[in-house]
């Protein structure tokens, strides 16, 4: 197959992925797209490193079969313990994603930024490299949001308790006042963002800009095929397909997710 027409590969820990792979369609609508959800396992979030990176090449081993021609960690957590072996492992372009402070730092040069992810994101070397390169520790205060990717996950986003547990992690939080900027951390959390802003305004008393990295991850794959000359130049709709490490059926699932 001509390398423009093959599919771009996505892959997470469930659902979480599909808000990152939907900016993507928006911006590049006529490529073909393959979706792999680790729903067996799913989060990656509370696990242990060594079972994230045995569960993310596997992953990625099942996209490269799929004979892809670039493949996109849509996951935080995975981007941090597996993205060097995997640009090592494929001779293909791989792109990861990180939590969206830089543009948060470059909108607010004043105020904390809450970072909203879950704990193996905020333990993460590389998180904290990157905050060491923008020179932003001193602003940035993690928010461990353990188990809710786990509420998103299940598929009901009117769930209350959705909304009781952001209330509870950001509780902690509701006396400080120079809040500028809440950073979704975690690809699940994309679905709920507007729920995040909603009790992010009642507790911390203002207005805060929401980032969030999926946008800049669906631009840099744009970039890179770019750059990469691996942009399919068909006028046509593309496709998705989805597949899942789950036994039973959860195409519905995702594509339900894919239609937010």
């Amino acid at each position: 197959m001509e390398e423009k027409k093959k599919p771009i590969g996505f892959y997470d820990s469930g659902v979480g992925g599909i808000s990152v792979l939907r900016q993507t369609i928006k911006l590049l609508p006529g490529e073909d797209y393959i979706y792999f959800g680790d729903s067996a396992n799913a989060p990656y979030g509370m696990k242990d490193e060594e079972e994230i990176r045995r569960f993310s090449l596997a992953c990625g081993d099942f996209l490269h079969q799929k004979n892809v021609k670039a493949i996109v960690i849509a996951c935080n957590t995975a981007t941090s313990i597996v993205v060097k072996t995997m640009r090592e492992n494929y001779n293909i372009p791989v792109i990861s994603m990180e939590p969206a402070v830089k543009p948060a730092k470059e909108a607010h040069r004043a105020g904390d930024i809450l970072v909203l992810a879950t704990p193996a994101t905020l333990k993460q070397a590389r998180y904290h490299a990157l905050l060491a390169r923008l020179s932003i520790r001193d602003r940035v205060v993690d928010v461990e949001c353990a188990g809710l990717a786990e509420l998103v996950e299940n598929g009901d986003l009117s769930n209350p308790q959705i909304k009781a547990c952001i209330y509870e992690k950001l509780r902690a939080h509701a006396g400080r006042k120079n809040v500028c900027a809440l950073v979704i951390g975690c690809t699940h959390y994309s679905f709920i963002s507007d729920q995040i802003n909603e009790v992010a305004k009642k507790l911390l008393r203002g207005s805060c800009e929401i980032y969030d990295g999926m946008y800049g991850t669906a631009r840099r794959t744009a970039g890179v095929l770019s750059e990469n000359d691996l942009l399919n130049p068909t006028n046509r709709r593309g496709t998705v397909r989805f597949f899942s490490s789950l036994q039973t059926d959860t195409e519905s699932k995702f594509r339900h997710f894919l239609e937010l």
